[in-house]
């Protein structure tokens, strides 16, 4: 585990513009429209039945010759939960040829930066199929370092398999207030079976999933491949055979589909990443299309 800050390793990488750019995105999370007493004036609005009286704006209303009320900004608080899978499948390679949890763990140090610049909480629940770890959503920037150090310290190649649905079981046992979940798994997952746990976090929550791609093992060049979960090595002879390759790459496309298609049935924002250097595009987009969604 690295002794450098995590945070500053995200600075380092990002220029200010990328981050103004994507913390903008992320308000749509955080602001919600309401009409009374709030922190900041928004503009003025038709009054309409049902409406608070108290909140008609009279000198407005007899400019105007109707009835318009006053409608506030108001600063929701609305916390953030890093769902990370640590599953040993995420220790596999993705197609840049790096581990997929290198990635994931940029993914979540350019999430916790975001939400440290921007004052927000954020939480975890991390786990896979032996190990549950939640930490309760807090700011600043030591309770993030801590996040991210905890992720480093379960994202390895001796991790226990993978079990996404005790992750999302948690978080829908645990998070009683509307929550924003960014959930960093890899692209086999969420599984059907998971679909209805999603369902039910999406009557609850905002949630926007991040998948780490895998490299197809018959990709030429890629090197010795041998299977995380099993250690079982794919001989040089079948990773060099066009049928099988072909094979591969189909069963890719359609897990890819299958996944994309439940999220979608679910109303599930998702991106997928290939390597660290497109995580910060990719979250650029989620969030551009998740704000659109909410709007």
């Amino acid at each position: 585990m690295s002794s450098a800050s995590r945070l500053a390793k995200v600075r380092a990488r990002l220029d200010l513009p990328t981050v103004r750019r994507a913390s903008g995105l992320l308000d749509g999370h955080h602001r919600s429209i309401f009409t009374g007493h709030g922190q900041d004036f928004d503009d003025m609005v038709e009054y309409h039945p049902g409406d608070d009286v108290g909140d008609i704006d009279w000198k407005a209303s007899a400019r105007t010759g109707h009835p318009v009320i006053r409608r506030f900004v108001h600063e929701s608080n609305l916390a953030m939960v890093l769902a990370v899978d640590t599953g040993r499948s995420m220790a596999a390679t993705a197609p840049s040829g790096e581990r997929k949890s290198e990635i994931a763990l940029f993914a979540a140090d350019v999430v916790a930066y975001l939400a440290r610049a921007r004052g927000d909480l954020v939480g975890l629940v991390a786990g896979d199929s032996r190990r549950i770890t939640q930490v309760p959503a807090r700011g600043g920037a030591g309770h993030m370092e801590m996040l991210l150090r905890i992720l480093e310290r379960d994202l390895t190649r001796e991790a226990p398999s993978s079990d996404l649905s005790r992750v999302l079981d948690r978080i829908l046992t645990s998070a009683s207030r509307r929550t924003l979940v960014v959930l960093i798994t890899d692209e086999a997952r969420p599984a059907l079976t998971d679909e209805d746990a999603l369902r039910r976090l999406r009557t609850r929550h905002d949630i926007m999933v991040i998948s780490v791609a895998d490299a197809v093992p018959t990709t030429p060049g890629l090197g010795p491949v041998a299977d995380v979960e099993g250690g079982l090595v794919l001989p040089p002879f079948l990773q060099r055979d066009r049928r099988l390759h072909a094979a591969a790459t189909t069963a890719v496309a359609n897990r890819k589909k299958r996944v994309r298609d439940m999220l979608r049935r679910r109303g599930v924002e998702h991106v997928v990443a290939t390597s660290s250097d497109d995580v910060v595009d990719a979250l650029i987009d989620l969030f551009r299309r998740q704000r659109r969604v909410r709007r």
